[in-house]
Order: structure tokens, then C-alpha cells, then sequence
């Protein structure tokens, strides 16, 4: 079973950029379509977009689209969110995980992590 460990959240000013890390342990990340999901306090989790395993990448936010960019390095078992103009309601925990990935919809595999907070403010 593999297991995910995200990365690279902070405190980032409105306009600014993150690069958020998935990195993965006890199996190859190259057998699972990986997404990333975010959840703010008081709201509903949101998925934001999957870099599935034949290559195809696909966002669910309107709001992301333009500004955050998903990879994956398959021989670094790892995936990465790229976001820029980040702005203040971007703020959430950001969380990646094994998912099912269709064009309109996405849910995780197994559990969420731990996370990593991104909170945008000046």
C-alpha cells in the first residue's frame, strides 16, 4: 500500500507561488493516479486536480485553472502541485492521495494525510 507524505505549505502573500510536494513510500507512485484535495475551515473538501498514470492531468476548480499546475516525477515517486497568484481564498490544507480521477469528479482512494496548510495573506 503506498503511503504519501505532503509537503511545502506556508504562509505566502496574495500574488505569491507555492510548490506543494507528494511524496510516496512502500509501493511505486507510477501504479496509481495521484490527486490533490483541499479543505478550509468550515468548508466541504474540495478536489483541485489528479496527474493520473497514463499522463493526463485534469483540474476541478474553475478557480485554479491558469494558476495551479499538477506533475509527477515517477522516478522521484513523487507528485507536485505548483501554485501561483495565490490568493487569500486559496487557504486550506492541502491534502494528496490515491484517487479514482474522472473528467468531472474525483475521490480519494484511501484516507487523507496529515496535509500541509497553505494560508495566503498580507
Amino acid at each position: 500500500q503506498v503511503q504519501l507524505v505532503e509537503s511545502g505549505g506556508g504562509l505566502v502573500q496574495p500574488g505569491g507561488s507555492l510548490k506543494l510536494s507528494c511524496e510516496a513510500s512502500g509501493s511505486p507512485l507510477k501504479s496509481y493516479d495521484i490527486a490533490w484535495f483541499r479543505q478550509a475551515p468550515g468548508k466541504e473538501r474540495e478536489g483541485v486536480a489528479c496527474a493520473k498514470r497514463n499522463g493526463d492531468k485534469l483540474y476541478y476548480l474553475e478557480s485554479v485553472k491558469g494558476r495551479f499546475s499538477i506533475s509527477r516525477d515517477d522516478a522521484a515517486n513523487a507528485v507536485y502541485l505548483t501554485m501561483n497568484a495565490l490568493r487569500d481564498e486559496d487557504t486550506a490544507a492541502y491534502y494528496c492521495a490515491p484517487s479514482r480521477c474522472w473528467n468531472s469528479a474525483v475521490h480519494p482512494s484511501t484516507p487523507l494525510g496529515r496535509g500541509t496548510q497553505v494560508t495566503v495573506s498580507s
